[in-house]
């Protein structure tokens, strides 16, 4: 089951640096706002006392500030320290007789309680705040993990899938990130480099640094800094895992940083895991796909192998039975008989060439190794070239070429585009009468130019015009010669139309046959003034 989350606005990105860190370690910073805290809180305590108030307001003056030192300080320490000195501060300066610590007895109660409330309210507070700590990182966490499946949502390829993942490492550890990507053969690939700013990372690519890399690939374990693997590498070096294995190997650039804590580290590897399920989901649609074509081919032979099973045999059969005939009965046979064995044989022979030629192409086609070689040509010399090459019997028809201009021109690889004219020309040769008239011409247009090939025949009806490109579909008119066609030859034009970037298709000619057209690309020609 997908899921897909769309937001009905868009967020904003998880800022970069904004990490929640729970590290309770000893600064002087934070001494000197403990101390700062309490001498505040004893120059408030001689206003009161110069102000007469009871001594019991600068008691609560103290407690006060035992609480903001919890709230403004990484550590309990700190809010403990408060404590204790507030206690000896009030009794210094505020105790009879004065300067002095615990020379009157009487005030011990007073000193316990005093440092047992101020020790209760800043372990409340320092919970309290932990709480909000945890709470944040938990929101964070969620953030950056929601925004990092939404753009691996969108990624469609490896490439993506892997920026995606470096990014969201740069943001969260403030760290450059190295990838090496596992290739569908099974090899580490080269590192693709993530730096936070324009920092150089070749120092990270010495040969030791990628034998870390290799020994994650090859062991699917951490390894290298803050690791008992390569503990001297620069790097701390993760592996994207599958189902299959290792996809990649991530490298976060330790040098001349701390060590990651606990909550970053869970992250990062909660973004790389989810990382690796993209890649591996990717890798399995590529695997289908590539399945799905394989099948499809497999299709294809299956269907070329049952039409051309009774096509190729009928004209071998009329090859070699004419043959015969003129080998054993020559010498009884008049010119004209031989002449018209001779016909036969020449046009069996030629439809055999034109199906095994549509055949091939179909065959490179479908295989994706037919490279188009664009040169520019003048269409007139492309029409000159294809009628060279039509059917026999295109002297039974008569067959003209029409330019409103002389130098028509077009990027197009020639050798296709003259079988494509061929093809068009010699189904109108086969599907009309003798004597009917089949027009080649063509005119430039806004960014294309428009080849049409028109006859005067039966025409199609509209419901083959929507199928008659389709492979193997073939129109329900008779032939003149009786043979029936495979339905190569206008599929084949299409993928070849297609692949030089333009449209082809049919409509009725008027007032009557069908008129084939296709265009081809142009690039425009800006003119200097």
């Amino acid at each position: 089951m997908d899921i897909y989350i769309i937001p009905d606005q868009t967020q904003p990105e998880v800022g970069q640096g904004k990490t929640y860190r729970t590290r309770q370690s000893l600064s002087l910073e934070d001494l000197g706002k403990t101390l700062g805290i309490l001498a505040i809180s004893t120059l408030f305590g001689f206003l009161l006392t110069d102000l007469n108030f009871v001594i019991t307001n600068v008691i609560m003056i103290y407690i006060l500030g035992v609480l903001v030192v919890a709230m403004l300080t990484g550590s309990r320490w700190y809010s403990l320290l408060a404590s204790g000195l507030s206690v000896l501060i009030f009794n210094f300066f505020f105790t009879y007789p004065y300067f002095t610590l615990f020379s009157e007895p009487g005030y011990v109660a007073t000193f316990l309680v005093m440092f047992l409330v101020a020790v209760l309210g800043s372990s409340l507070t320092s919970r309290v705040k932990r709480q909000a700590v945890e709470s944040a990182q938990k929101a964070y966490r969620t953030e950056v993990l929601l925004q990092t499946s939404q753009k691996l949502q969108k990624a469609e390829q490896e490439s993506t899938i892997l920026a995606v993942m470096a990014t969201q490492l740069n943001k969260l550890l403030e760290r450059a990130v190295l990838l090496y990507p596992v290739d569908d053969a099974g090899q580490l690939g080269s590192a693709l480099e993530f730096p936070t700013a324009r920092e150089d990372l070749s120092p990270f690519l010495t040969e030791s640094e990628q034998e870390a890399a290799r020994w994650v690939w090859k062991n699917n374990k951490h390894a290298g800094a803050t690791t008992n693997t390569f503990p001297a590498a620069h790097c701390l070096y993760v592996a994207v895992r599958g189902a299959g294995g290792v996809l990649a190997v991530a490298g976060i650039v330790m040098a001349g940083k701390e060590k990651p804590d606990a909550f970053e580290k869970n992250l990062m590897i909660a973004i790389i895991d989810e990382c690796g399920l993209a890649l591996e989901k990717e890798r399995l649609g590529r695997a289908k796909q590539k399945i799905e074509q394989e099948a499809k081919q497999e299709a294809l032979r299956a269907n070329l192998l049952r039409a051309i099973s009774h096509d190729l045999r009928t004209p071998l059969t009329s090859i070699s039975g004419n043959a015969g005939i003129l080998m054993e009965n020559s010498a009884v046979l008049d010119e004209g008989k031989k002449k018209q064995l001779y016909s036969t044989i020449y046009d069996d022979a030629m439809w055999l060439f034109n199906l095994v030629e549509n055949l091939l192409s179909v065959t490179r086609i479908e295989n994706g190794t037919m490279g188009l070689k664009l040169e520019t040509e003048l269409i007139e010399e492309v029409f000159q070239e294809a009628l060279d090459h039509l059917d026999r019997r295109a002297s039974e028809h008569v067959v003209k070429v029409q330019l409103e201009e002389e130098l028509l021109m077009a990027p197009m690889d020639a050798r296709l585009i003259v079988q494509v004219i061929i093809n068009i020309v010699n189904n109108a040769i086969t599907y009309t009468p003798p004597g009917s008239h089949i027009l080649l011409s063509a005119r430039q247009e806004p960014g294309r130019l428009l080849v049409t090939i028109a006859d005067d025949g039966p025409g199609v009806s509209d419901a083959d015009k929507g199928a008659l490109f389709t492979m193997f579909y073939t129109a329900n008119n008779e032939r003149g010669d009786g043979r029936r066609g495979l339905g190569l030859g206008l599929s084949l034009c299409k993928a070849i139309i297609s692949a030089h970037g333009g449209i082809i298709g049919v409509k009725d000619n008027v007032p009557k046959g069908a008129c084939f057209y296709f265009t081809l690309p142009t690039p425009e020609v800006k003119s200097c003034e």
